[in-house]
């Protein structure tokens, strides 16, 4: 990607621009329209003046079939992702009809389809050229879904996998939803690369009568499964439901030490109840706790044209064949648990779905052979963790560490105070005393500075202190640690937490 130009300080803004919506400034209606391309996060403002509608693209093309740049379309070593994207935001700009194209760079346009439509034709050639096999962007742009059943729908452009589930009323209930109408992501992961769209909701109502989408529902927390949730919800006005137990990730995702955050709260309407159905017009839903890629996922089961359906994020892929083996995807960070595997094993054989479907992996037909060896899978995979880690004598279980603290990331002005939770866990057989040392950058004061607890074996126990920059001044990220003993065993410092003072 082409960072060069980036301004050197940084430029105070007063708020930013709803995209997909049409917002009053000073005397002007104005249409923002995401066209990723130049840049991951480029838009194109519609404007309508004395009878003609103006579109002041930025950078998205240079006259008449021309880019500005295309080495600015390169956003990863050899991909294009960028060509891709300029392509489809080509297509949805000619959408728009307008009168008038205004780019940044030359002179304004007056045939802003023809414009389009040549540049859409030499970049699909660029991209071509990189593939094995040709890719119909305009297909992609304009059949984004595919049936799996007459009532519920795969996203095959989107990054995760969303599924819709579609109600004879006219909604539609969307399962998961993260980088929709994706090309592609940079190798980066500030918010400047990571962008949620909306491109193929249009597509619910041209090719399947949907009129509104009203829930959205996660498996688990990730980005790549919820980037959009915030985006569905300010433009298309649904509502969140999430299983109770990634609700308070969702909600509050700085307090967690974990990978994969968005970057933003999303506010939960309503939190289901793990094992409790709820009714969605036609259908009945009921979450299930599904610890295993992450403590914090769930599987959604609900019945669709008389098929058992179990919805389970990234838990396993494959399991196609005897090439294509099912694989049990967990991540230490992600909390992941010895047992996680053997238990969704055993709630899969409880449930007895007809299919299930998943974050990256194509619907996946299920019979018993399938769901037997997932759960031998899940017991062996366990049992070699207990072989290979020392847990006869010390077992801070599957993620290594003994303790964490809670908020993980926070801000607070100089002269406050700020309260930090510390989980520990006692990684022996017996109960024993633990000793938590909280470790604060110089001339920052704890209360207190040392705590005990008596903890159960393997048991855990949560101690709070309260912290204070102590007049310090403004720090980006400073560090607090935890420093755990646990019946006298020194085990260091095996958590932190990041602080911002202001």
């Amino acid at each position: 990607r082409q960072d060069r130009f980036s301004l050197l300080e940084p430029v105070p803004i007063t708020g930013t621009v709803p995209e997909y919506r049409t917002h009053r400034f000073g005397d002007f209606d104005v249409y923002t329209l995401p066209t990723p391309g130049h840049t991951v996060g480029s838009v194109t403002y519609l404007v309508d003046v004395d009878g003609r509608r103006l579109a002041f693209s930025g950078d998205l093309l240079y006259g008449l079939g021309k880019v500005w740049s295309l080495a600015a379309l390169q956003w990863t070593y050899t991909g294009v992702e960028g060509e891709a994207a300029t392509i489809i935001s080509a297509s949805t700009l000619a959408d728009q009809g307008a009168d008038l194209l205004l780019p940044s760079h030359g002179a304004p346009v007056d045939d802003p389809g023809g414009a389009l439509s040549l540049v859409r034709g030499r970049l699909q050639a660029i991209v071509n050229m990189r593939r094995r096999e040709p890719w119909d962007l305009e297909d992609w742009l304009r059949r984004p879904w595919v049936q799996v059943t007459p009532h519920l729908l795969r996203n095959r452009t989107s990054l995760a996998t969303s599924w819709a589930l579609l109600s004879d009323s006219g909604g539609a209930l969307i399962l998961d939803y993260g980088y929709d109408m994706t090309t592609g992501l940079p190798l980066r992961s500030e918010r400047a690369a990571r962008r949620p769209l909306l491109a193929s909701i249009a597509a619910l109502g041209r090719e399947y009568g949907v009129d509104r989408v009203e829930v959205a529902v996660p498996t688990h927390y990730h980005d790549d499964h919820v980037a959009g949730f915030n985006l569905l919800r300010e433009v298309e006005g649904c509502e969140v439901w999430c299983p109770e137990n990634v609700t308070p990730v969702l909600e509050n995702p700085w307090r967690h030490d974990l990978p994969c955050l968005w970057y933003d709260p999303i506010p939960v309407d309503r939190s289901l109840a793990n094992g409790a159905p709820v009714r969605w017009h036609e259908y009945e839903l009921t979450a299930y706790a599904l610890p295993g890629h992450t403590l914090y996922a769930a599987a959604i089961a609900f019945e669709a044209d008389g098929l058992r359906v179990l919805a389970t994020g990234d838990q396993q892929a494959g399991g196609d064949g005897p090439e294509s083996p099912p694989v049990l995807n967990y991540q230490y960070r992600n909390r992941f648990r010895y047992d996680d595997f053997t238990r969704s094993a055993e709630l899969y054989l409880s449930l007895r779905p007809d299919i299930l479907i998943s974050g990256h992996a194509p619907v996946q037909r299920v019979d018993d052979g399938y769901l037997e060896q997932l759960l031998v899978d899940g017991k062996r995979l366990a049992e070699v963790h207990r072989q290979l880690l020392p847990v006869e004598d010390v077992d801070f279980g599957a993620g290594g560490f003994g303790a964490r603290i809670e908020p993980y990331r926070s801000t607070v002005r100089s002269g406050e105070e700020l309260d930090l939770d510390v989980t520990i866990r006692n990684p022996f057989n017996a109960a024993g005393v633990a000793t938590v040392q909280l470790v604060v950058p110089s001339r920052w004061a704890a209360e207190p500075i040392e705590q005990e607890v008596r903890v159960s074996g393997h048991g855990e126990a949560t101690l709070r202190f309260r912290v204070s920059p102590n007049g310090a001044g403004p720090v980006s990220r400073a560090r607090v640690a935890a420093d755990l003993t646990v019946s006298g065993v020194p085990f260091g410092q095996q958590a932190e937490a990041l602080v911002n003072v202001e």
